[in-house]
């Protein structure tokens, strides 16, 4: 495993890359780096505030410099090419659409609970953000879709792996850690 220090884990929302990748930290003792801890700003609620493009990638890049070895999960796609050239290994992760919807919403009521019940607080934006991801395979022009990681993903130049994360997270790591 010491020829791959640099793993950038990364599929759509509900995918599974930042448990998968917050399992496989814990295995191989590499630092986890979330895009969504470097894309957004702590906020209340989260994910309500973007950093501007320059900020990102300073914060990007200064946080994986710090650590020989590390694993990204999430996606930098267009905002974080610079990233690019030190990947050792890029997974991209697969879960079927009901699944992944599935989980993003058990995900969402377990961050905000009531709050995104109709009438809720958060309701509009919980809604927002289901139709965002629901639109991954279908939509060219959603921010993140799988029209935009394909075509991202012909850029990479090391070695690229699929896993499929459809029933438990520890299947996908165990395929990633095969491939090591």
């Amino acid at each position: 495993m010491s020829h791959i220090n640099k793993i950038h884990i990364m599929g759509a929302s509900g995918s599974g890359t930042t448990s998968i990748a917050a399992r496989l930290s814990k295995i191989t003792h590499y630092q986890h780096v979330d895009t969504d801890d470097i894309y957004w700003h702590a906020t209340t609620p989260p994910f309500s505030v973007a950093r501007e493009y320059v900020e990102r990638q300073q914060l990007l890049s200064a946080t994986l410099a710090a650590s020989p070895r590390w694993i990204l999960s999430g996606s930098l796609c267009g905002w974080g090419d610079i990233v690019i050239p030190y990947f050792d290994l890029v997974v991209y992760v697969y879960v079927k659409h009901d699944v992944r919807i599935d989980r993003i919403r058990k995900r969402e009521w377990a961050r905000y609970g009531a709050a995104i019940a109709p009438g809720g607080e958060y309701y509009e934006q919980s809604q927002r953000f289901i139709a965002w991801a629901s639109a991954y395979e279908t939509s060219t022009t959603v921010s993140r879709n799988a029209y935009k990681h394909k075509k991202w993903l012909e850029k990479i130049t090391c070695p690229v792996v699929a896993v499929t994360n459809d029933a438990q997270c520890d299947d996908a790591v165990k395929a990633i850690m095969a491939y090591l």
